[in-house]
C-alpha cells in the first residue's frame, strides 16, 4: 500500500517567546513492514534543522529558535510504502512460547549476560508497573499459556471493556485512571496494555503512528481530520531472528494484531518506553504565556 502522510502542528502564543528549542519525532523508519519514499520536513519561523538517532533508533529532528515570535508551525509530509510481513515458516499463530518463560528470560540474574531489550520490561512515567494492571491482565495470562495467544485475548478484551472517547483525556490523565474509568483514546489505551505486560514481568514498547481510516461511503476523504495513533507491542525472544525482530504489535483500540505491524493500512513513526520518549513534538520556552495548539493530519493513499 502506498500512503502519503502530512502532520502539521501550529502554535499561536501570547505574550511571544523569546527562544525556544524543539524535538520533533516525526520522520517514519525503514522497517519490515514499511519503506519510506520521501520525507521533508518545514519549520517556521526559519530555523536549522538538525537531525540524528535516538537511543531507540528513531529517527529525531532538532533545532532552535533564539529571535521573539509569536507562532510555531511544523510540517512533516511522508510517501510510504507498506507490506505484510513474510511470514515463512514461523508466525505468530504457531509460536508456542509461554508468557512465563519469556518472564523467566528477562529476570535478573546476578553474573549472567542481559538483554539488550531488558529495559522495556521495567515501569515508566506513563505505563508504571502496579497490582491493578496486573490484577487485570491475569485472566488472560493463564499458567502454561502461549505469550501470542495470552497477548491478543488481553487485546481483544481491552477492545471490548474499554470506551473510546475524544477529549475524555489527555497526556497528564494517570494509566491508573484510565483503567479505572475503562475509557480513553488510544494513547491511554497503549500505555494501559504497556502497564499490564510490564506488572507480568514482560517487555513491552510504545509505538507512536499513524493508521488510515475510511471515509463514510460515498463521502471524500477530508483533509486534516486525522489523528496521531498509539499502540503498543510485546517482545518474544523466540522470534528474534524472524523478520520481525521479536515484535509482535497490539492494537487494543482497533483489536489488531500482528508481526512487527498490526496491518498494512498502519505506519510507524517511533518507538519508545511511553509516549514521553517519542512525543511528535516538544520543547522548552523562554517567556511566553497562554498558547494554542493546532494539529491536522491527512493520511490517504497515493493514488488519490
Amino acid at each position: 500500500m502506498r500512503l502519503a502522510i502530512t502532520h502539521e502542528t501550529r502554535y499561536h502564543y501570547s505574550p511571544q517567546v523569546q527562544t525556544a528549542q524543539h524535538v520533533a519525532h516525526l520522520q517514519p523508519a525503514d522497517t519490515p513492514c514499511q519503506k519510506v519514499i520521501s520525507h521533508w520536513m518545514q519549520v517556521e519561523p526559519a530555523a536549522t534543522v538538525q537531525h540524528n538517532i535516538d537511543a531507540f533508533l528513531n529517527h529525531r529532528s532538532y533545532w532552535a529558535l533564539t529571535k521573539p515570535h509569536d507562532g510555531l508551525m511544523v510540517r512533516a509530509h511522508s510517501e510510504i510504502i507498506t507490506s505484510a510481513i513474510a511470514t515463512g515458516t514461523t508466525s505468530a499463530t504457531n509460536t508456542r512460547q509461554s508468557w512465563e518463560s519469556v518472564r523467566e528470560h528477562f529476570r535478573y540474574r546476578g553474573g549472567q549476560p542481559g538483554d539488550v531489550h531488558s529495559g522495556f520490561v521495567f515501569g515508566s512515567h506513563h505505563a508504571p508497573v502496579h497490582e491493578a494492571f496486573l490484577a487485570y491482565a491475569q485472566s488472560s495470562f493463564t499458567p502454561g499459556r502461549s505469550l501470542v495467544q495470552a497477548a491478543q485475548e488481553l487485546t481483544a478484551r481491552m477492545h471490548r471493556d474499554f470506551r473510546y472517547e475524544s477529549e475524555s483525556t489527555d497526556i497528564n490523565t494517570p494509566a491508573l485512571e484510565a483503567l479505572a474509568e475503562k475509557r480513553g483514546v488510544c494513547q491511554d489505551f497503549a500505555h494501559i496494555m504497556l502497564a499490564c505486560l510490564r506488572s507480568l514481568g514482560l517487555p513491552a514498547r510504545y509505538v507512536s503512528g499513524y493508521l488510515l481510516t475510511q471515509p463514510p461511503p460515498g463521502q471524500p476523504r477530508l483533509v486534516g481530520s486525522d489523528a496521531s495513533h498509539a499502540w503498543a507491542s510485546v517482545y518474544l525472544p523466540e522470534l528474534a531472528s524472524h523478520a520481525c525482530q521479536g515484535w509482535l504489535d497490539l492494537d487494543p483500540t482497533n483489536d489488531r494484531t500482528g508481526l512487527a505491524s498490526p496491518g498494512e493500512d498502519y505506519v510507524r513513526l517511533a518507538v519508545g518506553r511511553d509516549f514521553a520518549d517519542v512525543s511528535p513534538l516538544r520543547g522548552v520556552l523562554q517567556g511566553g504565556g497562554a498558547h494554542t495548539l493546532e494539529v491536522a493530519v491527512t493520511v490517504a493513499p497515493l493514488d488519490e
